[in-house]
């Protein structure tokens, strides 16, 4: 969509908005007002760099009888520039996800014991990171390991603003290598392993329609570390998609019916996913890329304990604040991979 379009879109929806028949559906209501915010920057940065074009030409018929004016056409030929950057930036297209929340799975890998660790050290980051940006996180389930660790463990993480939450986490997908001295070991040796990371976009229930009659649900009871039963009735559920394979399996929450509504929310994430890979052949290699095997040598990220380092290999960012990082302030590493790719959108639309 041209800027033409844009500005044009951005007038209807001022006129609906303004209707307040509008209102009384409040989904579209809402669905309106997120669509009316996001070009509201879009339409202002023009508005504004159409007025400082008007007012340099202003500026330049009078600068001859005025000093004055000459000064201010000297500021405003270096403001101009600087709003058609900000303008073109607008303009690049956004990724439809990202107003979505989001629900992200850490598994443990290779490493043994050691991996299900630093699972929970992810997990833990997330948190805090979450906490510092103002976020909400769930933990909607989790198979926890005899160390504290986590085999597996799934987070639901919802924004309370605008910002949506796959707009900065949707790079953390991928296989996490951390390299530091494990305490199951004795000899004080380095050793080297890993988790993956999956992120989904949250789907609504009008994205994507579940036929009942698709689905096998599986009763059982749940089970703790080392696998002992930690509950005496079978509330634990494990949901099948007959046709994708897909399985999902809850037994965090004490009820049967709590564990199932879970199990549906990270199936239609899946099943959401999963559409648009099949829809979009860059979505599909980018999900590809996430997490193919728990493989050390596929890492994104390696977490060097020993010299407080943190790398993301895929831009070539490097800090030595690992301690900060893992207690949530993620942003420096978060934005470095959001400004690659808008540096890769800007050259494709160039």
């Amino acid at each position: 969509m041209n800027l033409d379009e844009l500005l044009k879109e951005y007038s209807e929806l001022e006129l609906q908005l303004a209707d307040p028949a509008v209102h009384a559906d409040q989904g579209r209501a809402r669905t309106l007002g997120k669509r009316y915010a996001q070009l509201t920057p879009v339409v202002g940065t023009y508005r504004e760099l159409e007025a400082a074009r008007d007012d340099l030409s202003a500026a330049k018929e009078l600068a001859g009888e005025d000093e004055g004016f000459a000064e201010e056409a000297a500021d405003l030929e270096l403001r101009i520039p600087r709003l058609e950057e900000r303008l073109k930036h607008l303009l690049i297209p956004r990724d439809p996800n990202d107003d979505k929340d989001i629900i992200m799975e850490i598994k443990a890998g290779e490493g043994g014991e050691e991996s299900a660790l630093f699972a929970g050290d992810l997990l833990r980051m997330y948190l805090r990171y979450a906490e510092r940006v103002g976020w909400k996180a769930e933990i909607i389930d989790s198979q926890p390991s005899d160390l504290g660790g986590y085999k597996d463990v799934t987070v639901a993480i919802k924004a309370k603003g605008d910002d949506g939450v796959w707009s900065r986490l949707k790079f953390e997908g991928g296989v996490h290598r951390v390299q530091r001295v494990p305490v199951t070991e004795s000899q004080g040796r380095i050793h080297t392993s890993a988790a993956g990371v999956l992120v989904y976009p949250e789907a609504e229930d009008v994205e994507v329609q579940v036929d009942p009659n698709e689905l096998r649900i599986d009763v059982y009871r749940s089970s703790g570390p080392g696998g002992q039963s930690v509950n005496t009735t079978d509330s634990a559920v494990r949901i099948t998609h007959l046709p994708t394979g897909t399985v999902v399996s809850c037994q965090n929450e004490k009820s049967q019916l709590q564990n199932k509504e879970s199990a549906m929310r990270i199936l239609r994430a899946r099943l959401l996913a999963i559409a648009q890979e099949q829809a979009d052949a860059a979505a599909q290699a980018e999900r590809k890329s996430q997490v193919r095997t728990v493989d050390r040598s596929e890492r994104v990220r390696t977490y060097n304990y020993p010299e407080n380092r943190i790398s993301d290999h895929r831009v070539g960012f490097k800090a030595y604040n690992l301690d900060q990082v893992l207690d949530g302030e993620l942003n420096a590493v978060t934005q470095a991979l959001i400004d690659a790719e808008m540096a890769e959108k800007l050259a494709q639309h160039s």
